[in-house]
């Protein structure tokens, strides 16, 4: 029987990157607060934006609310991730807080949008792409026009990017209809789970090697 494999058992396990993405309104920021209220050992990369606040949210929780100066000086020091322009606003996250929780071992779970996840695929092409789709265009209009927090032209240039994001659905690995929220959440839940699951990642745990060895005869 040939050996497990040649990794040796002094190699930490690392953490995953989970990538998900969305247009506006199809409901991955709620998706990714109830993965991450049912599974241990999943962090979320709060971004940084200069948009403001929407009511509820929290500062250091949903984001890290920070100024169109503060964000340049931020991106000219090199403090980013990825990070991009979206609806008229800045988006970005933070470099060395991502890698120091992976190095740890602890899956990290990004909420970003399209142009940010073609960025992070660049630094990062093991990690995991998911990307959330709303059950219909219909329901997603429905949706965004529901909120009531944004004017109607805001409304608009959402929808306008929505039907480009739409169409990057095929530079992802995984999709998951946000149709049922409970469903929705099972499969995004069984994602992550599959994916602690593969070999590389299993024999990399460490001490598991020295405990599968058989005794000597």
């Amino acid at each position: 029987m040939p050996p497990l494999t040649k990794t040796t058992d002094t190699r930490r396990e690392r953490g995953d990157l989970f990538v998900v993405s969305a247009p506006s309104g199809a409901g991955k920021t709620t998706l990714c607060r109830r993965l991450l209220s049912r599974l241990e050992g999943v962090e979320f990369s709060v971004s940084y934006t200069t948009r403001a606040p929407r009511k509820g949210e929290v500062e250091g929780v949903d984001y890290h609310f920070v100024s169109e100066t503060r964000f340049e000086e931020m991106v000219e020091a090199g403090r980013f991730l990825e990070w991009a322009r979206v609806h008229g606003n800045f988006y970005g996250t933070g470099r060395d807080e991502v890698i120091a929780s992976l190095e740890q071992g602890i899956d990290i779970l990004l909420d970003i949008d399209v142009q940010g996840a073609r960025k992070v695929r660049k630094l990062f092409p093991g990690a995991v792409f998911i990307f959330i789709l709303p059950p219909s265009w219909k329901e997603l209009e429905a949706r965004l026009k529901g909120r009531g927090s944004e004017d109607q032209e805001r409304v608009r240039l959402r929808l306008a990017n929505a039907r480009s994001e739409l169409g990057s659905v095929h530079e992802y690995k995984y999709a998951v209809v946000n149709a049922d929220l409970y469903r929705a959440t099972e499969e995004l839940e069984a994602i992550v789970l599959a994916q602690r699951c593969k070999i590389s990642r299993v024999l990399s745990r460490p001490g598991l090697l020295k405990a599968l060895r058989p005794p000597l005869p």
